[in-house]
């Protein structure tokens, strides 16, 4: 017991080190920085002041969510810290072609499909076990300068992690189930990029070792990318080279806005010119989601308690073995606090070599694969959700009051709602019944929000009454709940949005809040 705790003080301090290592060494700039989004949010120098002015209790907590948000940038650095660093600020997106006011319409979005594909291999190592290698990338980049070109570098070997999470150890295969995973790779700035991943087994005959397909790229949407390794896949049985036309193409093609459709012409010999029409889904919040797995593998009420953690910014660890599971699973628990976003440490798959992560006392989501669940040494103040089927006990670990989060009678309205979905939805329709059970939640406990905003004028600045907000509640339970919940990053930043925007919002969310306050004014009205 004492060998496990001296194991685990040690990979404490390693990541300790990183974190200061990673503070001191990235400068960040204090000038606004911009979301991937377009919106502008406070620089993390100005949100760490804003840490400092809260009460003396929240201070270090303050302190552990910026050097939770350091963490999140580690992809690039790989050293003998086992850690890896992320790139340097983003490139920004070329803007759409905009011929006609149509086209400026139809791809509203002013993005583009992908910044790259690559092709990860396992090549054997001289001293035993494989290394996964880039074989292949779309585009080649050229004429980078050397501090560009060493960025890249960094930011493709973190993406052969990702590809290979379980280390070196590998065996030729004759059979292998293909599966499609995605992960996140956080910029300094807190923008995301995506990683979409097809691993599979190479065509050919007797026994070889399995392959990725990955595409880089800034724009979410898991299932339109799942289509394009279709066709990336059915190319490169043909050859190789058949891959490039087809990309080139898509690299060219903007990417369509909301309930839009691109399409992409492609050549394939002794088929001719093909037509590949992609469509974008017209709820855009949810075009990254499938909410099928993450029903499949937790039962209703094991939902809500996983939200109801998430909701409080806790640490939760997904285990399963099927990286295609751990990916859609957290994917799809980030989807149900919309319309709030998760601040902290978000990694899908938790690649072998970064496994020290886990021992971080700051708020994350991980998916960790169910062999490298012995890592994970300290298992207190924790949710520990184990995916697999059949499994023994769905928590492994628990604080103890994931029940007693929600208030009551939400909560079954939350069960109520969720029944109402059939056994063979399709994910559309899987969505909508998921979103409409949760999304509620937010309405009934802070939709209130926007009359708490104090104004000097139209147009100025707001200031939020936090301690009036909440006592409007009349409902205790409600009041108890949000009055934890508005301590959460994941309010603080959303509330400092909406103070610094125009009184005057739209969107899916203050939608739902007018129909929501609509309809109490009319059952109020029918009592009078």
């Amino acid at each position: 017991m004492n060998e496990e705790k001296t194991k685990g003080a040690g990979r404490v301090g390693r990541l300790t080190n990183f974190l200061k290592d990673a503070t001191r060494s990235e400068k960040l700039p204090e000038e606004t920085l911009t979301e991937a989004n377009g919106k502008e949010r406070p620089s993390p120098k100005q949100d760490y002041c804003a840490v400092m002015s809260i009460e003396d209790e929240e201070v270090d907590h303050g302190r552990m969510k910026r050097l939770s948000t350091m963490w999140n940038h580690f992809q690039g650095k790989l050293s003998r810290e086992r850690a890896v660093k992320d790139p340097t600020t983003p490139k920004p997106v070329a803007p759409a072609p905009a011929d006609t006011p149509a086209r400026e319409k139809c791809y509203a979005s002013g993005q583009f499909f992908f910044e790259y594909l690559v092709v990860v291999s396992l090549k054997k190592k001289k001293e035993g076990g494989y290394e996964p290698q880039i074989t292949y990338q779309f585009p080649k980049r050229d004429g980078m300068m050397k501090f560009q070109k060493q960025e890249e570098e960094k930011t493709l070997k973190a993406i052969t992690l990702f590809c290979f999470p379980e280390g070196i150890n590998w065996t030729p295969l004759t059979e292998y189930h293909s599966e499609t995973f995605s992960f996140v790779l956080t910029e300094i700035d807190g923008s995301r990029r995506n990683g979409y991943c097809r691993r599979l087994l190479p065509h050919g005959k007797g026994a070889r070792r399995p392959e990725a397909y990955c595409i880089i790229s800034r724009v979410a949407c898991f299932g339109l990318f799942s289509k394009i390794f279709d066709e990336v896949e059915k190319r490169r049985q043909i050859a190789t080279a058949m891959i490039y036309p087809f990309m080139q193409s898509l690299r060219e093609a903007p990417f369509p806005a909301p309930g839009h459709t691109v399409k992409i012409k492609s050549f394939i010999p002794e088929s001719g010119t093909e037509i590949i029409s992609l469509t974008r889904p017209l709820d855009s919040w949810l075009e990254h989601v499938d909410f099928r797995t993450l029903f499949r593998c937790l039962t209703d009420e094991e939902v809500l308690q996983v939200f109801a953690t998430a909701v409080m910014e806790r640490r939760i660890i997904f285990i399963a073995e099927e990286l295609s599971t751990l990916s859609q699973v957290i994917h799809a628990v980030v989807a149900l606090l919309y319309p709030f976003t998760w601040q902290h440490t978000f990694i899908s798959i938790v690649p072998e070599i970064l496994i020290d992560v886990v021992m971080a006392p700051t708020p994350y989501l991980l998916g960790v694969q169910k062999h490298m669940l012995d890592f994970v040494t300290d298992q207190s103040d924790m949710l520990i959700v184990d995916l697999s089927e059949g499994a023994d006990n769905t928590f492994i670990a628990s604080i103890g009051d994931e029940q007693t989060i929600i208030p009551p009678k939400l909560e079954e309205e939350i069960l109520l709602a969720l029944n109402a979905r059939k056994e063979n939805s399709t994910p559309e329709e899987l969505n909508k019944v998921v979103s409409e059970a949760f999304l509620p939640f937010f309405v009934k406990t802070v939709g209130h929000f926007a009359s708490y905003v104090k104004r000097d004028g139209d147009g100025q600045p707001g200031v939020f009454q936090k301690r009036s907000f909440y006592k409007a509640i009349e409902s205790k339970t409600t009041r108890h709940f949000v009055k934890k919940f508005i301590q959460t990053q994941m309010f603080d930043l959303f509330i400092q949005e909406v103070e610094q925007q125009p009184a005057s919002q739209e969107g899916f969310f203050h939608k739902k809040i007018a129909e929501y306050q609509e309809k109490k004014r009319r059952e109020k009205a029918k009592k009078v």
